[in-house]
C-alpha cells in the first residue's frame, strides 16, 4: 500500500529540488580568508618564504594549502621545496594539483624525484598527472645538466605514450600538459612521440601537437604535417602545420606552402605558410612569393585606413621574399620593396633589412640618398641601423672595405656621443641603442674607444648597448676600467631603469671576473632586488661563491620602498590600502575599454588570479600612462604588445612589479605581462592571436578579450596607436 501526495506536496518537493539543483550548479568555492589571503600576496610580493607561509601548508583549510603552495611556487625558494612536495599526496586533489604546478614553478631539481613518483604512479589523477608532467617540462629545461633532466625529458615522453595506447580514452589535460612540456625538455625521440598526435580527433591536441614539433624543429613526419595542412579544418592547427613544415626545411611541402600563404581564409594560417616559405629558402619560389606581395602591398595601397591591416601579412610577404633573393641585387625587387618601405614611411625594420640583404653592396648608397633628401624620425633611423647591423659579416668582406669606411666615417659626424636629448636630436637620440650596436657590428679600428664612450652616454639603454658590445670585445685593461667606472656612474644615475647596471654586470663579469667582484659586492647591497638576483647568478654562474659566502642571503626578497633611494626600482611599492583594493576585487567585475582608429574593444581582468598586476594596470590607466602610446609590436599569428612609452620596446613606469604566474592557459584573446625575466614586468602587455601554450607558466595572465573584441585585436598593426584606455567596474 502506498500514500498518495498531494498536488501541494508535490509542488513543495519540485520547488527544494529546483533549489537544490542550483545551488550544487552554481556553488562557490571556499575562499580564502582575507586576513591569511591579504599576508600570502603581502610575501609574494616582498619574495619571501618566511615560517608564517610555510606553516600554512599544514592548515586545515584545503584552500588556504593550496593558497599557499601556489605563493610558494611563485616566490621561488628552493629551501621551501621539500615541505611543499609532501602536500602532493594531499588528500584534496585541488591541493595536490596546486603544489605540482608549484613545484614547476620553482623549477628546482630537488623536486625531480616526487614529481616523477607521481608520474609513475599509475593510480595518480589525470589532473595531477597534467600538472606533474608540466612541472618536469619546466624543472628538466631549467637544469639540462642536471642529471634529472633527462630522466624528467624520458617521464614526460612515457606520460604521453600511455594516453596515446589508450586511443579514444585519453585524457586531453595529460596531453597537452605532456606537449608543452616534451617541447621545453627536447628529450631524445621527442619528435617521434609528438607525432602519435597529428591524427587525434581532438583539433586542439593536433594544433598543440603541430606547435610541439615546430619547436624541436622535427623532421620524421613532414607527409602527416602536409595532410593537417591541406584538410585540417581546424585554422589553428593548419597553421601550426604549416610552421612545423617550415622548421623542417621540407622542400616537397613548398607548392602546398605557398598555395595556403595565397588561398587560405584564416590570415593566420597564411602568414604562417609565408613565414615557412621564407624559411625554406628555395629560390625558384621567388617570383611567387613577389606576385603575392604585389597582390597584397595594392590592397594596402588601396586601403582607406590610415594603417592598413594588410601590413602585417605584408610584412610576413617582405620578410620571405627577402630570404629568397638575398644577396642577388635583384632590381624589380629591390624597386618593389623601395616602394613597401617609402609607404611604411621607412620604418619597418622587416623591409629595410630586405633591401639590404639582396643587394648589400648597394644599400648605403640608397640610404645615404634617402636620408639626405628627407628628414627621418627616428623609428626610420633605427630601422637604417639594423639593417646595416644584418649586413654587417658581407660589408666586413675585403672587397667592400671602402662601402665600410665611408658607412662609419658618415655616422661617427653626425650622431653625437654624450650630448642631452633635445627637440632637434631626439630622433637620433631614441635610436642610439641600435646604432651602437651597429657599430660593434662593423667592427671599426676603434671600435673599443668609440664603445667606450657610449658608456658615458645619459640614456640607459645605449649604455646598455654598449656594455654588452663591450662583453664581446678583448679584455683589454681599458674595456675592463671603463665598464668599472660605469657602473659606479650607473648607481648614481639610474633610477627610472636597471638595463645598463644588469649589462655592464655581465660584461664585466665576462671580460675579468675577478676584478668584477667589487661591482658584485656593491650589486649584492643594491635596493632592486633584480639587480641582486643578477649579482647571484653571476657569482654562482662563474664560481666566485667563495668570496661570497653570503651572497644567497643577501640576494633574497624584495625591500621595502625607502624614498632615500630615489627610485622605485625593484622594491615593495604597494601599501596596505594597495593590497586591499587589489583583493577585493572578484572576476566578471573590472574591465578596460580600449579605444583605437579601427574600434574599441575591451579587456576582462582576472583579478582573482593576479590581484597585484591588474592593480598595477588599473592604477596605470586611471591615470592615463596607456593614453596615446604606439603599438610598438605585432607578430601575426602571435601576439600584439602596447604599452611602452619610449616606443623602441624598452620603456616602462619606472618599476617592475612580481609576476602572479597562474594555472590560466594562453588561449586565442588572453592578456598578459611582457617580461624580459621573471619579475620585469611593469607597463608592458600583450594580447595573443591564437594558443600559446609554450607561454603558459611563465607569463602572467591577467585577463582575455572576447571572441568579438578579437575582430579588432587582429587588425592591429605595429604603430597603431591605443588612443585611450578607460576602466569600468560592473556589478
Amino acid at each position: 500500500m502506498t500514500l498518495g501526495i498531494s498536488p501541494y506536496e508535490r509542488m513543495k518537493r519540485k520547488l527544494l529540488f529546483l533549489v537544490l539543483g542550483l545551488t550544487a550548479a552554481f556553488a562557490v568555492p571556499a575562499q580564502v580568508p582575507d586576513s591569511e589571503l591579504l599576508e600570502i600576496v603581502k610575501a609574494e610580493d616582498a619574495r619571501t618564504a618566511g615560517p608564517a607561509l610555510v606553516a600554512l601548508l599544514k592548515d586545515k583549510r584545503q584552500e588556504v594549502r593550496e593558497r599557499a603552495a601556489l605563493a610558494l611556487g611563485r616566490i621561488g625558494d628552493e629551501g621551501s621545496v621539500p615541505e611543499i612536495e609532501k602536500l602532493l599526496s594531499d588528500p584534496s586533489g585541488d591541493v595536490a594539483v596546486m603544489t605540482a604546478f608549484a613545484l614547476g614553478e620553482i623549477e628546482s631539481p630537488k623536486a625531480a624525484d616526487s614529481i616523477l613518483a607521481v608520474l609513475k604512479n599509475e593510480k595518480s589523477p589525470n589532473a595531477l598527472r597534467a600538472a606533474a608532467v608540466e612541472a618536469a617540462g619546466k624543472i628538466a629545461a631549467a637544469n639540462s645538466s642536471d642529471e634529472s633532466s633527462k630522466r624528467l625529458g624520458e617521464a614526460i615522453l612515457d606520460a604521453l605514450e600511455v594516453e596515446a595506447r589508450k586511443g579514444d580514452k585519453h585524457s586531453k589535460v595529460v596531453i597537452l600538459a605532456g606537449l608543452t612540456a616534451a617541447l621545453r625538455a627536447r628529450a631524445d625521440e621527442t619528435e617521434i612521440v609528438v607525432a602519435k598526435f597529428f591524427t587525434n580527433k581532438d583539433a586542439r591536441i593536433r594544433a598543440d601537437a603541430a606547435n610541439a614539433y615546430s619547436r624541436v624543429r622535427g623532421k620524421s613526419a613532414n607527409k602527416q604535417l602536409q595532410t593537417m595542412l591541406l584538410i585540417d579544418e581546424d585554422p589553428v592547427a593548419r597553421a601550426n602545420a604549416a610552421r612545423a613544415l617550415g622548421a623542417a626545411s621540407d622542400k616537397t611541402a613548398l607548392n602546398m606552402l605557398l598555395d595556403a600563404s595565397e588561398s587560405d581564409d584564416d590570415l593566420r594560417v597564411r602568414v604562417s605558410a609565408m613565414r615557412s616559405v621564407g624559411q625554406i629558402s628555395e629560390p625558384a619560389t621567388a617570383d611567387r612569393v613577389k606576385k603575392r606581395l604585389e597582390a597584397i602591398f595594392a590592397a594596402y595601397k588601396n586601403s582607406k585606413e590610415k594603417r592598413p591591416s594588410e601590413q602585417n601579412e605584408l610584412l610576413e610577404a617582405v620578410s620571405a621574399l627577402g630570404r629568397l633573393l638575398s644577396g642577388t641585387s635583384n632590381s624589380a625587387a629591390i624597386d618593389l620593396l623601395k616602394d613597401v618601405s617609402k609607404a611604411l614611411n621607412y620604418e619597418a625594420p622587416e623591409v629595410e633589412s630586405a633591401i639590404a640583404g639582396i643587394d648589400p653592396k648597394g644599400y648605403w648608397p640608397y640610404l645615404d640618398t634617402r636620408v639626405r633628401q628627407s628628414q627621418p624620425t627616428w623609428k626610420a633611423m633605427s630601422t637604417a641601423f639594423g639593417s646595416v647591423s644584418s649586413i654587417a659579416d658581407e660589408l666586413k668582406k675585403p672587397e667592400n672595405k671602402e662601402a665600410r669606411s665611408k658607412m662609419i666615417d658618415h655616422f661617427r659626424k653626425v650622431v653625437p656621443l654624450h650630448s642631452e636629448i633635445s627637440d632637434e636630436n631626439r630622433f637620433l637620440f631614441l635610436a642610439l641603442p641600435s646604432f651602437v650596436q651597429m657599430l660593434a657590428d662593423l667592427e671599426p679600428e676603434d671600435a673599443d674607444a668609440l664603445l667606450q664612450n657610449y658608456l658615458k652616454n645619459p640614456d640607459a639603454f645605449v649604455r646598455a648597448a654598449a656594455a654588452s658590445a663591450i662583453g664581446d670585445r678583448p679584455a683589454s685593461v681599458e674595456n675592463v676600467n671603463a665598464l668599472i667606472d660605469a657602473y659606479k656612474g650607473s648607481l648614481e644615475t639610474d633610477k627610472d631603469y636597471n638595463d645598463a647596471q644588469m649589462s655592464i654586470l655581465s660584461a664585466l663579469v665576462k671580460l675579468d671576473k675577478h676584478k668584477a667582484k667589487p661591482s658584485l659586492a656593491l650589486a649584492l647591497r643594491h635596493y632592486d632586488h633584480l639587480v641582486r638576483l643578477q649579482a647571484l647568478r653571476l657569482i654562482e654562474t662563474n664560481h666566485l661563491n667563495e668570496d661570497f659566502p653570503d651572497a644567497e642571503a643577501q640576494a633574497k626578497g624584495v625591500q621595502k620602498y625607502h624614498p632615500k633611494t630615489y627610485s622605485k626600482l625593484g622594491q615593495v611599492l604597494n601599501t596596505e590600502e594597495d593590497y586591499r583594493r587589489a583583493l577585493s576585487r572578484k572576476n566578471g567585475t573590472v574591465f578596460a575599454v580600449l579605444t583605437t582608429a579601427k574600434g574599441s574593444f575591451e579587456i576582462e581582468f582576472f583579478p582573482e588570479e593576479a590581484p597585484l598586476t591588474v592593480d598595477n594596470f588599473v592604477k596605470l590607466a586611471e591615470k592615463g600612462y596607456f593614453n596615446g602610446i604606439d603599438i610598438h609590436r605585432v607578430v601575426a599569428n602571435f601576439v600584439v604588445q602596447d604599452g611602452d612609452p619610449r616606443g623602441d620596446g624598452n620603456g616602462g613606469p619606472g618599476w617592475s612589479i612580481r609576476c602572479e604566474i597562474n594555472r590560466v592557459p594562453y588561449e586565442r584573446g588572453m592578456v598578459g605581462m611582457a617580461l624580459s625575466g621573471k619579475d620585469t614586468g611593469g607597463s608592458q602587455w600583450f594580447v595573443t592571436h591564437s594558443p600559446q601554450p609554450h607561454l603558459d607558466g611563465g607569463y602572467t595572465v591577467f585577463g582575455k578579450v572576447s571572441e568579438e573584441g578579437m575582430m579588432i585585436v587582429d587588425r592591429l598593426v605595429r604603430g597603431d596607436t591605443i588612443e585611450k584606455i578607460e576602466i569600468e567596474t560592473r556589478k
